[in-house]
């Protein structure tokens, strides 16, 4: 069958999806926007989202994901992979800056995928002066301790809800061993529960506004405040900047050492909406080539 622009073909409990373009499982599942997607040795990665445990593969413009109908695919798939924007025109706008052609040839296949705000929220108080292996180590350690089981001979399991993740003392998400990030963590789903701030009314704001809002809570100043709101697919306009793309946006742009004000008004005026977008081909390109690593 035919869906907004896709063929799915649904057989031995798959779904098979044509016509998909601008997508690289590596470029997505490695560019630092998650943390449960995990690459096997055929070039697959099995993960867990909405709900799902699903292995996912890519070939000739066909999207494989195991575990997966039809349905799944309307309710879950399309939104997550951002499978409804046009990532041509976005590369093609971007790439009118001779810096960011050169990202974009390395991350060509990089899609910003639509994740879970309350679990990017927790994710990226946990990324904090952290390392990727050990970020995931964790989200996967805190979702046996109190998510669904979703399968239970792969002891997979889904993050935590707000309600769940707000019950657990102090002692017990230390069992995740975050560090001081704990703290963080305990606080944070405390407040989520009692509804201080609400996806609802964050999708609301300006950019601005939800930024500031979040940064209410424990754990999250503005580089993971913008990196919630990034991979959650709720604001675009944001460029997450740590202290690996500051050298970077030093080192090819800017020309010199600059403060995290200077390098967010500069990416805000040269890329515009787009900047997150940006902002993710920049970080891969950098990080795969190293640039800015020396310093």
């Amino acid at each position: 069958m035919e869906y907004k622009g896709y063929t799915l073909d649904a057989s031995n409990g798959n779904i098979y999806v044509k016509n998909v373009k601008d997508f690289n499982l590596t470029h997505i599942f490695e560019c630092g926007q998650c943390f449960r997607w995990i690459r096997q040795e055929d070039g697959s990665y099995k993960g867990i989202a909405g709900g799902r445990l699903v292995n996912v593969s890519y070939d000739n413009e066909i999207l494989c994901i195991t575990n997966s109908g039809e349905q799944d695919f309307k309710n879950i798939w399309y939104e997550y992979f951002d499978l409804g924007t046009d990532y041509s025109k976005i590369k093609a706008s971007l790439e009118q800056d001779e810096i960011m052609k050169e990202a974009i040839k390395t991350g060509w296949g990089i899609r910003l995928l639509k994740q879970d705000f309350w679990e990017m929220l927790i994710s990226f108080i946990i990324s904090a002066n952290n390392m990727i292996p050990r970020i995931m180590k964790t989200v996967d350690t805190l979702s046996a301790l109190r998510g669904k089981c979703i399968d239970s001979q792969q002891e997979a399991y889904s993050f935590p809800d707000v309600e769940t993740l707000a019950k657990m003392s102090l002692e017990e998400i230390q069992q995740c061993k975050a560090g001081f990030r704990c703290k963080y963590i305990h606080k944070t789903a405390a407040l989520m529960a009692q509804g201080i701030i609400t996806e609802d009314n964050l999708r609301g704001m300006d950019t601005a506004l939800a930024r500031k809002e979040l940064m209410k809570l424990p754990g999250v100043g503005p580089k993971v405040a913008d990196c919630i709101l990034l991979f959650s697919g709720m604001k675009y306009d944001v460029f997450p900047t740590d202290v690996w793309v500051k050298r970077v946006m030093e080192e090819l742009y800017l020309k010199k050492e600059s403060g995290l004000k200077e390098i967010q008004q500069f990416a805000s005026k040269q890329f515009g909406d787009l900047t997150g977008y940006a902002q993710q081909y920049l970080f891969y390109h950098a990080r795969l080539n190293r640039i800015g690593m020396s310093k």
